[in-house]
């Protein structure tokens, strides 16, 4: 096989160079192609809310309950508004169960919540009831199983399977001019690892598109967009260490089998609520194991070596992390459950703390911030989260000798070109080596520079690719998480809503810190590009946290959390 390239490489010399040029322009359009056409649906389907019952006033008004969750109360920004002197500000929730049922919950009101003139704290609301939320008398209406019937129709429908195929053919071709390209720009002594990691990347995605075309869940909009970001990521791996393309393609299969699962977990909300003590404990138990057993690398205790593979378990905490933080669906507003939900936060970051490994602590921080706001809506609670924050990372950089010099290089970085500034200064200057087309596949000299497959590796990209390529993989992040905004203002549960913010913001926080380290517009922490980087373990958490995003969309044939009846139809859970 490698006498074959060689030969055509020599032979057909010409047809070659002609068609690497091609590949310079021909490459950022068909990736503006495919994610219009991926992202255009996510970010413009109409938002559709869906009633689940009426709450009906002693007036005669009726107020529309559109979530599981609802925090009844006089703020504006209660999703039932009572604006009444005596119904405090958050002063109740309202949920609703898999199984139809509903209960109403006091959040330590003033007034307290009456049901059929008993004070409750918690309790079970069946037809006829009748509630007092601070004195105002209400009752609460569910909605009949046709009328569940016909909200299931009038849901806004996902992509076709035909679009799907569409969508993916146009990243097959993609992918399979991408490989070419490599095997004829010299590579051709890696070519089997080079055709296994795009090869297998292209099995993965159409197998797990035949999955879902089988569970009547065509809309493929979100896992197309991942793997175009996996593709990119291969192309860094080919670059710069093409023989890890297995490696990356096994951690990228390992990632899509956790999608599943913690989808599958998320079916069920019942079964969401047992599943976060299992998170719970995963996530510290994990972050302990390393603190036990963990190597140092570059001044951070955050790698487990288990004979020839090494994991970085503080990436596999974040999923456990998002998935405790977001299963709140039992008490939304309660105190005890934020107080608990902070607690735990302070555990994982002093743990992290510990190992010396404050980008990733800063990334877990900034999750709890999405999610105690999302939780409590409480402004003050979040000023002083980021007060506690700024005497931590003072602290942090007289304890931490390593962390406190990636902060004195920054933005000095060309005052120490061949020292602290070598990685961002090189970076710099194949970035602009590369213009807006790149110089072509393989040919940079980014490849030479250390992490230039993972921390560095939008400039890796952008030196090949040129810079419109690596602008089109952040627009792809940013869309994904946009989608995730959209799909919270129509989400069931609140679990499904704090999940795909959480993880949305996780995606660009990571993002961020990538890009903007390398372009050294904030410090150089090491955080990875999600799915971009060549690293196992951020691809898994990657996937993983892609299944909280996946699991907000209400869209006929694209929800996680609506089963398919026998003749195609959503039902409800």
């Amino acid at each position: 096989m490698t006498q074959f390239v060689d030969s055509l490489t020599n032979a057909q010399g010409t047809y070659v160079s002609v068609f690497l040029a091609v590949m310079r322009y021909a490459a950022p359009l068909l990736a503006v192609i495919l994610l219009w056409r991926c992202c255009k649906p996510l970010l413009t389907f109409q938002r559709e809310p869906e009633i689940w019952a009426w709450l009906c006033l002693s007036n005669g008004k009726k107020l529309p309950i559109t979530h599981w969750e609802n925090v009844i109360g006089r703020h504006k920004r209660c999703d039932i508004v009572i604006d009444f002197p005596t119904v405090s500000r958050n002063h109740g929730v309202l949920t609703r169960y898999d199984d139809g049922s509903w209960t109403i919950t006091d959040t330590d009101s003033k007034d307290g919540i009456q049901v059929n003139g008993q004070r409750v704290q918690i309790c079970a609301l069946h037809p006829g009831d009748i509630i007092s939320v601070g004195g105002v008398e209400m009752s609460l209406e569910p909605i009949s199983k046709q009328q569940e019937k016909r909200l299931n129709q009038l849901r806004t429908k996902g992509s076709s399977g035909m679009e799907s195929i569409t969508n993916l053919l146009i990243l097959s071709i993609f992918q399979a001019l991408s490989c070419m390209g490599f095997l004829m720009g010299g590579n051709g002594k890696h070519v089997m690892s080079i055709l296994a990691g795009y090869g297998g990347i292209m099995v993965a995605q159409w197998a797990l598109l035949i999955f879902y075309l089988f569970l009547r869940r065509p809309a493929f909009e979100v896992e197309t967009v991942a793997f175009f970001l996996c593709t990119m990521g291969m192309a860094a791996i080919c670059t710069v260490k093409p023989g890890e393309s297995v490696k990356q393609l096994a951690a990228m299969v390992l990632g899509i089998a956790v999608f599943l699962t913690v989808a599958w977990s998320m079916r069920d909300l019942e079964r969401a609520k047992k599943m976060r003590y299992v998170a719970a404990v995963a996530g510290v138990g994990l972050l302990v194991i390393t603190l036990l057993f963990g190597r140092e690398y570059y001044g951070a205790k955050n790698w487990l070596v288990i004979g020839s593979l090494s994991i970085q378990p503080s990436e596999l905490a974040k999923v456990c992390f998002v998935y405790m933080g977001a299963s709140a669906m039992d008490r939304l507003m309660n105190k005890h459950n934020l107080i608990f939900f902070i607690a735990y936060t302070l555990i994982i970051c002093g743990c992290l703390a510990l190992m010396n490994d404050f980008g990733t602590a800063l990334i877990f921080f900034c999750a709890f911030l999405m999610i105690a706001y999302l939780r409590s809506g409480s402004v003050g609670t979040i000023a002083l989260a980021v007060t506690a924050l700024g005497f931590a990372g003072v602290i942090a950089l007289k304890l931490a000798p390593h962390a406190l010099r990636r902060f004195s290089s920054w933005r000095h970085i060309w005052e120490n070109p061949l020292t602290t500034g070598y990685q961002q200064t090189r970076a710099l200057m194949c970035i602009a080596s590369g213009g807006l087309f790149g110089l072509g596949i393989g040919q940079g000299w980014m490849k030479n520079v250390f992490a230039a497959d993972s921390d560095v590796v939008f400039a890796t990209l952008a030196e090949e690719w040129g810079l419109l390529m690596p602008i089109l993989l952040v627009l792809a992040i940013v869309a994904l998480a946009l989608f995730a905004v959209r799909c919270a203002a129509i989400s069931r549960s609140s679990f499904y809503t704090i999940g795909a913010c959480t993880a949305g913001a996780i995606l660009i926080v990571q993002t961020i810190f990538n890009v903007l380290g390398t372009l050294d517009v904030l410090p150089l922490t090491g955080v990875t590009f999600p799915f971009v980087s060549n690293g196992g373990s951020s691809m898994i958490c990657a996937w993983g946290l892609l299944a909280f995003i996946k699991a907000a969309d209400t869209r006929k044939s694209a929800s996680f959390a609506v089963r398919a009846g026998k003749a195609g139809r959503d039902e409800i859970e």
